[in-house]
Formats: C-alpha cells, structure tokens, sequence
C-alpha cells in the first residue's frame, strides 16, 4: 500500500512553479514528510486521465491553459466552480474528483486588502478562467466590470482613456508580461491612470511586470498577483486536508 500522500499542479509549459516551493515549504514546517508535491506538464489535457490513476494522489491544482478544459473530466463542482465555469483545484476522494475556484477566494481577499469605497467600478483585461474568477467576485460585491479582450466589443484596439478614467479598478488577467516574456506589455492606454486608480495584475513572477511598472509611473496603486496566489494555495492546502466526506 503506498502511504505517500501526492499532490500537484497540472498546466502546459510550467517550468516555474510558485506552487511547488509553497507546498513543499509547508510540508517541511509541519513536518510531514509522506506528502509530495509535483509539477505535471501536459502537452494536452486528455493526459489527465494518466494522472487520475496515480496511487496517493489526493489532488492537485490547475493552472493555464487547463481551468475550464478539467471541468470535462470531473464528477462534480463546487458551487463556485460551477458559478464561475472554471476549476483550479481538485480534490480526489474515494474515486470522485471535485473542481474547486480558489482563485475566487484568493483575488476576493486581495481586492478587499486594497480596494477604496470610491474604486466602484472595474475593467476585467482577459477573458480566461483567471478572469471568470475575477468577474464572479466583482458581482459579489455589486462592483459592475466590463471585460477586455482581443474579441470583445470593447477590445485592446478601441479601449480609450475616457473608459479607464471612468473605471477606477484595473485587474489584468492576462499571462502577457509572464516570465520569461517579461518585456511584454499588453497595449493600454497608461495615461488615462491617475492615483485615483487600483491595478491589480494578477502575475506574480516578475514581482513587477511592464504593466504594473507602467501604471505605478501615473500614480496608481499597485499590487502584484502574490497574495491572492498565497491566499487560493492556503484554501487549496484546507481542501485537499479539511473535506472529510
């Protein structure tokens, strides 16, 4: 019988890893050392079901290109999984695998840490799972958002100043900018921003991207995408320990 607990995380091209140090910085404080963390690059998301046969495996996180790909290959969702339409944790419990959003919790505390009672309304930058997390938080809390991307109505070609004047939450979701692309910068007019603004970029690696670089030389208040991925990793961790069916 392997007695090894194992967890991970599964995206595609993944060769840095918050994840990895985080959990295995907390096995070692609390000395558990049948627990392993590991990194599972799929080139597709069907080489999931390899993983699903693994011994010990209690579940793993997810991250691009796979938050809503998983969904397919679950029994259930969480509320706010199903709600949000895109998974980043799974927790496998005697054969049933369950999609969880941390992300939710995560950018929810961080948004909250930060957020001003003027900052009333927000542009989500992205459409993908990051961002359908993002959107479900900012209708929680009654703050209405419109959505950039390359094909919405209002896109990265037309989005003018007036707009981001009139929104005072900024939230990129995109990974442009990402190590190791870290001279890469999506296209957004900076000079609308003012102190008045809060830009959220939920990269984490570099700490500071061009975007938020970018932004912090108007003014604005910015924050960088650690704490919410410190935030979803501690919820992941009280999943994967704490849903004794």
């Amino acid at each position: 019988m392997d007695s090894n607990k194992k967890l991970g995380l599964i995206g595609r091209n993944i060769s840095y890893s918050f994840s990895k140090k985080f959990f295995e910085n907390k096995f070692q404080k609390l000395m558990l050392k049948d627990f392993s963390y590991d990194i599972f690059d799929l080139n597709e998301i069907s080489e999931v079901e390899n993983l699903f046969s693994s011994p010990g495996l209690l579940g793993f996180n997810v991250t691009i290109p796979y938050k809503e790909k998983i969904i397919g290959y679950l029994d259930e969702l969480s509320d706010e999984a199903e709600k949000i339409g895109a998974v980043n944790c799974v927790l496998i419990r005697n054969g049933k695998k369950t999609g969880y959003n941390t992300d939710a919790f995560g950018f929810e505390k961080t948004l909250l840490l930060h957020k001003k009672p003027s900052q009333d309304k927000a542009l989500i930058l992205g459409k993908g799972g990051a961002a359908k997390a993002v959107k479900y938080v900012l209708d929680k809390h009654h703050i209405p958002s419109i959505t950039i991307a390359r094909n919405t109505d209002i896109n990265f070609d037309n989005l003018n100043q007036e707009i981001v004047q009139e929104h005072s939450i900024i939230i990129q979701c995109t990974p442009v900018g990402t190590y190791p692309n870290i001279e890469d910068c999506l296209n957004f007019p900076f000079d609308a921003l003012s102190p008045e603004h809060l830009v959220i970029d939920l990269i984490y690696n570099p700490s500071y991207t061009k975007f938020i670089i970018k932004a912090s030389e108007k003014g604005a208040k910015t924050v960088n995408g650690y704490y919410m991925l410190e935030q979803q990793a501690e919820k992941a961790w009280e999943i994967w320990n704490f849903q004794k069916k």
